[in-house]
């Protein structure tokens, strides 16, 4: 439109040369021509047409006046008022841009009617309808520009929520995964030296040597304590996991075996698995194998890993005193309850499905199962 704008005046300037050369109102025309674009383009310049403040106003309605003074000299200048309907809708609210329009249109209805010399019904209603056309396709424009900016800025908005929300599911889930590694590792082996010692402060007079054993054993459980607290530090890679699942599980049945608890290990000899799985899978096998020595009074367990078609199977079965699966909390709560959840929710992640079979008096049978091709969320 600002281009437009310069444009017409030149051209207007040059249809005015052309049919009055010499004349004496020439030379004002050429220094009204002059002004107008130095005005107009001193407004481009400094960017005050661009921002919608009182400068803008300001340079508008200098525009207009001087704009206004050169039709009343000439005229063919009234085409001029095009661009400056464009200006005004921009620059001033709906109500006070259309009142300089309809002033405008005015201008050039009477410089028209004025270069005709005669009563004209084209000059008096093409130029009304002109305008209301392109006002309203003005606008219509404007409105749609309004409602998608607010729609951009929702989406900006929204897109920022979900972020947000993000983060904190993915901080939630971490602090999550982080205190099932701390309950599966750090706070069973706690709980494994506290009992070794208690054991050793028993017979501690009546047989040294067995609870010297003890002390061994918990000693034992120390180090590899310490293992695990080291490997928080540098990744969270189970230390077991750098010999093998095969291995790791051994180790684990291992160090739940003794004076009063029997873990026999029957393992099928399986694929490489995803590091996620056999993280998983050794957590799972570590939580079951812990409520089975502290809580189930079984004299013996076994832990078997079976390879399927499409998935696979750790079973922990004991011969313990059982109890009511029914009975067993969904979040970490009770003294039972307070593995299995974790057990669940690293199954759930992996799109497995976790069974437990258990009565009172008769043992209880835990059997995870993850799809070799799982759907983890």
């Amino acid at each position: 439109m600002h281009a437009a704008f310069f444009l017409l005046l030149a051209v207007a300037l040059a249809r005015f040369l052309l049919r009055h050369p010499g004349g004496e109102r020439t030379p004002w025309i050429i220094a009204l021509c002059a002004v107008l674009t130095l005005v107009y383009a001193t407004g481009l310049a400094r960017g005050i047409a661009e921002r919608s403040t009182t400068r803008q106003r300001i340079w508008l309605t200098l525009v207009v006046v001087v704009w206004v003074v050169l039709v009343v000299f000439a005229p063919s200048f009234a085409w001029c008022a095009v661009p400056l309907f464009y200006t005004g809708l921009r620059t001033l609210p709906t109500r006070a841009a259309l009142v300089l329009v309809t002033l405008l249109t005015g201008l050039v209805i009477a410089a028209q009617l004025r270069l005709a010399g005669r009563w004209d019904p084209d000059l008096v209603l093409g130029p009304p309808a002109v305008v209301v056309i392109a006002t309203a396709v003005f606008l219509q424009m404007q409105r749609q520009g309004v409602r998608q900016r607010a729609l951009i800025d929702d989406l900006i908005r929204t897109r920022r929520e979900l972020a947000a929300a993000e983060r904190r599911e993915g901080t939630l889930a971490e602090r999550q995964r982080l205190s099932m590694e701390i309950h599966d590792t750090l706070a069973q082996g706690l709980s494994s030296q506290q009992m070794l010692l208690q054991a050793a402060e028993r017979v501690w007079e009546s047989d040294p040597g067995k609870a010297r054993a003890h002390v061994r054993t918990a000693e034992s459980v120390a180090e590899h304590n310490l293992t695990e607290a080291r490997r928080f530090v540098h990744d969270l890679a189970p230390a077991d996991l750098a010999r093998g699942l095969e291995e790791a599980l051994r180790a684990v049945a291992a160090r739940e075996s003794g004076e009063r608890l029997t873990v026999r290990v029957h393992l099928d000899p399986v694929p490489q698995l995803p590091d996620r799985v056999q993280s998983a899978l050794l957590r799972i096998a570590q939580g079951a194998l812990a409520n089975v020595r502290e809580h189930s009074g079984a004299a013996g367990a076994a832990l078997t890993l079976t390879l399927l078609d499409d998935q696979v199977v750790l079973d922990v079965a004991d011969d313990g005193r059982g109890f009511d699966p029914e009975s067993l909390p969904e979040s970490p709560s009770g003294v039972r309850g307070h593995g299995v959840p974790a057990i669940r929710a690293r199954v759930r992640q992996l799109g497995g499905t976790l069974t437990i079979e258990s009565s009172p008096g008769e043992g209880t049978v835990l059997s995870a199962a993850i799809p070799l091709v799982p759907g983890v969320q």
